[in-house]
């Protein structure tokens, strides 16, 4: 039986971002890892970094959120003192006894390799997988490797394309507003919904839904929710909508999304959200009327408003406000989405016109359940319908 071959990639994460994504998932493909550990640094690592160790680490979730190969761990967060690689190796040896392991570096990285503690052990416990740097002079690499290899070291190169990109630049730019095309859009909100690196914290209360959030939801829930949460925002002030309030609905949309079926059927009946059984009996229809009650009462969330968009984000609603819209259409094209047809024309209508790209949104997933032979609600047709008497769509048939 093959052995496992498993992969480790460190750092501060300080914030994560897709020059680390790219490396590890460059690292998984040219050495045929089976999986790929992503471990931050703890607060007491020998490099400082920015954004506490809990916030670094709830974005490495979501980052990682979006492979399912790669792995979030918390060893060096939770080791009780600055962990030592070789600590780190052993402890995977240990629990993974037939693995191979693979450690991921920059050329950079290669060059300090002499200081690390206990390097004949590391060299014998790991292949390292050494990912292109720019500016790392290459007679300086060639003769530390050759130095190494000589040391017993097993090296291997990947050809990846290297991302000029640092934490130390992402930083510099969410502190001036800048456009950062190289963080994963959850990451980005993560850090404005935090006020993290010097950026304007504009949601009252979202450290202490962010954490709530991130307990009761899956990690790919949670990076969807921060999505949406941004690209409402985005959506509303292209649109005149309060960006404040799409923000917060964008954020709360799916509080509920991940609470067993029964128990949101039995909040249903206690508090009379619904008496339709179709939307009783389904978890993708329900999670939204469960969801306004969940933010209201647990979150806190007392703007009628946003728990209304709330409540209507999954099947429409005809008469709902623009900010309800706003969100409806934001969770259907935010930037993590896997592709579908019309997705790239829904986001290109969504910069002209929030009512025809709602309408063109809706119609698309209509036409998608009916063709499958699956229930839609009537609800969404009859958003539909009202949609096509909005002047805004009218006028441009």
């Amino acid at each position: 039986m093959a052995k496992e071959r498993i992969g480790i990639l460190g750092g501060s994460f300080d914030p994560i971002h897709q020059g680390h994504i790219q490396t590890a998932v460059s690292a998984l493909e040219a050495c045929r890892l089976d999986r790929l550990y992503l471990l931050p640094a703890g607060d007491h690592a020998y490099k400082p970094s920015s954004a506490l160790a809990e916030d670094r680490w709830k974005m490495v979730v979501a980052a990682c959120s979006q492979d399912s190969r790669l792995l979030p761990s918390r060893f060096e967060l939770d080791a009780p003192a600055p962990a030592y690689t070789v600590d780190t190796l052993l402890t995977l040896k240990k629990q993974h006894p037939k693995s191979e392991l693979f450690f991921i570096l920059g050329a950079d990285g290669l060059l300090k390799l002499h200081h690390w503690h206990r390097l004949p052990e590391v060299l014998s416990l790991c292949t390292f997988v050494i990912c292109p740097r720019p500016n790392v002079p290459r007679a300086a690499f060639e003769e530390e490797k050759d130095r190494l290899i000589a040391q017993g070291a097993r090296i291997s190169i990947i050809r990846a394309r290297a991302i000029d990109i640092s934490s130390t630049m992402i930083r510099d730019h969410l502190s001036r507003g800048l456009s950062t095309p190289n963080l994963y859009s959850p990451v980005r909100e993560y850090c404005a919904l935090k006020g993290l690196y010097g950026m304007n914290r504009q949601v009252e209360r979202s450290e202490e839904w962010i954490d709530r959030l991130f307990a009761a939801l899956t990690p790919h829930r949670f990076a969807h929710s921060l999505s949406v949460a941004g690209f409402s925002r985005r959506l509303a002030t292209i649109h005149g909508v309060d960006p404040g309030k799409a923000e917060q609905a964008g954020l709360l949309h799916d509080c509920a999304k991940c609470m067993p079926l029964k128990e949101m059927q039995v909040l249903a009946r206690s508090h009379r959200l619904t008496d339709d059984p179709t939307v009783l009996s389904s978890n993708a229809l329900l999670h939204s009327l469960a969801g306004a009650w969940v933010a209201e009462h647990e979150y806190g969330m007392k703007d009628p408003e946003v728990l209304e968009a709330i409540s209507w984000h999954n099947t429409g609603h005809a008469g709902m406000s623009r900010l309800a819209m706003v969100v409806c259409l934001a969770d259907t094209i935010e930037p993590t989405r896997e592709s579908f047809p019309l997705l790239e024309q829904v986001r290109a209508m969504s910069r002209i016109s929030l009512e025809r790209a709602l309408l063109m949104s809706l119609e698309g997933t209509a036409s998608y359940v009916i063709s499958r032979g699956k229930f839609l609600h009537p609800r969404t047709q009859e958003t539909i319908a009202w949609l096509k008497t909005l002047p805004e769509v009218r006028e441009k048939s």
